[in-house]
C-alpha cells in the first residue's frame, strides 16, 4: 500500500531521513519512502499497512499527516519512472523549447545529461551561438539530424 505523507515543503528530504531512521530502528513493515521528483509538501510511503505507516510517521518533526486513501503504483508510474524523453532525443537533433525564456525558439542538440535529466542546445536563430542548458521536458524534437543526411 502507497500512503501520501503530508509534510512542510523545502523538509521532504529531511523527513525522508527521520521516517526511514525510525522505520529501521523499530523494525517497521516500510518497503520505502520517496520523494517523487517536482512534488512539493509530500513524500509517498510504501507500507504493508496503516499501523505501520502511521506509526512511522507518527509525531516527527515537519509531518503534517497521513492522507486518507491509499494510491497504487499506476497513478504515480509517471513520476518514478524515467520519461520516454531521456531516451528519443539524440545528439544532432532539432528540437523546439516549450517553455519560457525561450518558447517556441529552435535548437540544435549538441550533448545530453541524462543523469541531471538536462539537454544542452545552440539557439538555430542567435547571431552568435551560444550553448543553452535546459530541463529535457522543456524541449520536443521536430526534426531528426538523419532525415536531413540523404
Amino acid at each position: 500500500m502507497i500512503f501520501i505523507v503530508k509534510v512542510t515543503t523545502n523538509k521532504e528530504e529531511r523527513v525522508l531521513d527521520m521516517i526511514a531512521e525510525r522505520a529501521q530502528k523499530k523494525n517497521l513493515n516500510i518497503f520505502s519512502v520517496f520523494r517523487p521528483h517536482g512534488l512539493r509538501g509530500y513524500v509517498l510511503l510504501e507500507a504493508e499497512d496503516r499501523e505501520s505507516a502511521e506509526e512511522a510517521a507518527f509525531d516527527l518533526p515537519y509531518v503534517k499527516g497521513i492522507i486518507g486513501k491509499t494510491i497504487n503504483y499506476d497513478e504515480i508510474k509517471n513520476m518514478v519512472e524515467p520519461s520516454a524523453a531521456t531516451i528519443s532525443i539524440k545528439e544532432g537533433d532539432i528540437v523546439e523549447m516549450i517553455a519560457e525564456p525561450f518558447k517556441k525558439e529552435k535548437a540544435k542538440v549538441i550533448r545530453i545529461d541524462k543523469q541531471k535529466d538536462e539537454v544542452v542546445v545552440s539557439l538555430l536563430g542567435a547571431v552568435v551561438p551560444l550553448p543553452v542548458t535546459v530541463r529535457l521536458d522543456n524541449v520536443k524534437v521536430i526534426r531528426r539530424e538523419e532525415e536531413n543526411a540523404d
